[in-house]
């Protein structure tokens, strides 16, 4: 099935001191080879798992981090439960130098657990990992965050971000779909996530097409991209991305962005609460309240200013950092979570 996948663009990524701008304006997914071939901790990773361990734990500051267990059984899928909505691996806080060797302990067995260190904050936890390994196609100022695991399947999710990942050692997978497909990936519950974002409820690996028919044409408006170490992926805004680890040990380091201040925001838990609103109105109240979202928010017909006198438009407003707190928390209040 992955065979009959449309490719990512590939452009050659040595040397590039900027994200093309022919890449951006694309507005899909694009692979830039040997983007940071360059990496000390890709030369390390090229000589042995080992060696990459041992230099990540140079910048190694001892602060825990949080790690996800998935039993043998899982075979490195982290997912729900089939019978709750529990995740079906477990959470725990640990050092940073056992959680590796733990990882590397792993490799040969026949069924492994399944073991992942997700989002590291690099300037907190491996300070000067980030200036010794930069990274030219990123803003300024942008921080490093490395995953780090064995094999695994991340289900498809999406970031309220641009993104760059960026191979490190082992290899990856990317199967990516625009947002547009989002009713085709079948979307799990708003309530209960594995991170704050929902994810599709189709197996990445085995998708059962007659329980989700429609995935067939989330699959054929996709794109795969195939990593080694060196190599970077761009993922635009809102994107959905599943990410299939297939080394006994992977390092990836992302890094994620907004281009303008307004794509930031607490739009997830918005989302959910206008879904709970909204879910109990009748099918008829809903249509309606479409008709002026579509006019208003997502401005189908243009600016719905424009055709106003400017005495009598809307007045733009700004809000600041403190109103996007104090909005979460109330968001957080009335969903009682």
């Amino acid at each position: 099935m992955l065979d009959d996948l449309t490719r990512a663009d590939e452009i050659d990524g040595a040397g590039l001191t900027g994200l093309p701008d022919s890449v951006v304006k694309a507005g899909r997914p694009a692979v830039l080879r040997g983007a940071v071939a360059d990496w000390p901790v890709v030369q390390a990773a090229r000589q042995s798992d080992e060696a990459a361990v041992a230099y990540v734990l140079k910048f190694y500051t001892g602060r825990p981090v949080g790690a996800i267990t998935a039993s043998p059984a899982e075979r490195g899928q982290f997912f729900y439960r089939p019978e709750s909505k529990t995740m079906n691996f477990g959470r725990s806080t640990e050092s940073l130098t056992a959680a590796l060797r733990a990882v590397l302990e792993q490799r040969d067995v026949e069924q492994p657990y399944g073991i992942a260190m997700q989002a590291i904050p690099a300037p907190d936890v491996l300070p000067g990992f980030q200036e010794n390994n930069p990274n030219r196609l990123v803003p300024a100022g942008v921080g490093a965050r490395l995953w780090i695991g064995n094999r695994a399947t991340v289900s498809p999710h999406f970031d309220v971000t641009d993104n760059i990942a960026c191979v490190a050692a082992g290899r990856r997978r990317f199967i990516i779909f625009p947002p547009e497909q989002t009713a085709n990936l079948y979307p799990g519950p708003l309530d209960v996530t594995p991170a704050s974002v929902p994810i599709s409820m189709v197996s990445l690996d085995a998708p059962d097409l007659d329980c989700f028919p429609r995935y067939r044409e989330a699959l054929a408006a996709s794109y795969v991209a195939e990593l080694e170490p060196g190599d970077a992926v761009y993922i635009p805004y809102l994107w959905w991305h599943g990410v299939q680890s297939l080394a006994p040990f992977n390092i990836l380091v992302n890094y994620w962005w907004n281009r303008d201040p307004g794509s930031s925001g607490p739009y997830v838990p918005l989302l959910h609460l206008v879904y709970q609103l909204f879910r109990q109105m009748p099918a008829e109240h809903r249509q309606a309240w479409q008709a002026l979202y579509g006019h208003y928010v997502f401005q189908e017909s243009g600016d719905p200013m424009a055709p106003l006198a400017p005495q009598h438009r809307e007045s733009e407003r700004t809000i600041s950092p403190d109103g996007i707190a104090r909005l979460r928390q109330l968001i957080r209040d009335l969903l009682g979570v």
